[in-house]
């Protein structure tokens, strides 16, 4: 019997690799989205602040543009309203990471799937599908329904070979493969999310700078350019901060370093003193803590 053995995103079921990159894709779109409409409603409104410019039959270049780009930002709304990538994108994550979660506790013998279940290919199967049925009364669209993946191929042959190694082993790849590889990206995350909340901020605050010395120029009756700066830096500070907002940086990095604690201190207890008896419930509460649902709830209720 071999003494160590690797398992990688590779070695998860092809249901999950195809609802891993509809997530990506999803995700990529509704970002798009987002940023089109805060960026033509920016470039309406700079539009909309320069003087008539020049006319063709009655028709002023600038505020067409500025009516052209607020007709853009409709357009780019009821187009994402109709793909619902937003929504697609949150359930393709959580249908992926269900999956994956699923298959790291069969392969390893983390509960329900521990050593004492008879047949814990069946009860996979049936998990498996009952949660996934749960997220097809949400959305999801299964991409075996549509033809796109055959049925079956559940089980891989590498979450067979490590379901057959010994305690020790499965224990060793499991804090390596998913643990430590967890809170590596946690980390990472976390990290990122500093960085681009300290960007932004600075951002905000040298645009709202910007817009409080155009307003006082034109208090103090400088014409109307000043105030009509005032208005587009206005307009561009108020879309950095919905972008901030929108991809959540602060509560994130809050949730992501919960998260990372938590699995720091739970690959402590897996190396020093949980029990091959304990080991079940052990891996199950290591995968919620890892789970999306309970990321969006440290996000939703941190400081």
């Amino acid at each position: 019997m071999t003494d160590s053995m690797t398992f990688r995103n590779e070695d998860l079921p092809a249901l999950f690799h195809h609802t891993d990159q509809a997530a990506v894709s999803r995700q990529r779109e509704s970002v798009q989205a987002t940023r089109a409409q805060l960026v033509l409603l920016v470039a309406a409104a700079g539009a909309a602040a320069l003087p008539s410019g020049p006319a063709a039959g009655g028709l002023h270049l600038f505020a067409a543009l500025s009516a052209l780009a607020y007709a853009g930002v409709l357009a780019v709304g009821v187009r994402a309203t109709r793909r619902r990538a937003r929504p697609q994108w949150q359930l393709n994550r959580s249908a992926a990471e269900f999956i994956k979660s699923l298959a790291w506790r069969y392969a390893v013998h983390g509960a329900p799937f521990g050593s004492e279940v008879a047949d814990p290919g069946a009860v996979y199967r049936a998990r498996l599908e009952k949660g996934l049925d749960e997220l097809r009364k949400m959305g999801w669209r299964d991409p075996r329904a549509a033809g796109l993946l055959p049925e079956g191929g559940e089980v891989t042959g590498a979450m067979q070979r490590l379901r057959g190694l010994d305690y020790q082993v499965r224990r060793e790849t499991y804090v390596r493969d998913r643990l430590i590889e967890q809170r590596t990206w946690y980390q990472r995350r976390a990290e990122g999310s500093r960085r681009a909340t300290a960007l932004w901020s600075w951002t905000i605050v040298l645009l709202t700078c910007l817009g409080l010395l155009c307003a006082l120029f034109g208090a103090f009756g400088s014409g109307p350019g000043a105030t009509a700066a005032a208005g587009l830096t206005s307009a561009a500070a108020a879309a950095a901060i919905a972008w901030n907002e929108v991809r959540r940086h602060h509560p994130l990095i809050e949730a992501h370093t919960l998260i990372e604690q938590d699995l720091s201190a739970m690959m402590v207890v897996m190396q020093t003193t949980i029990t091959e008896a304990q080991w079940p419930s052990a891996v199950y509460e290591t995968e919620r803590y890892v789970s999306p649902q309970h990321t969006d709830w440290l996000a939703r209720h941190s400081s």
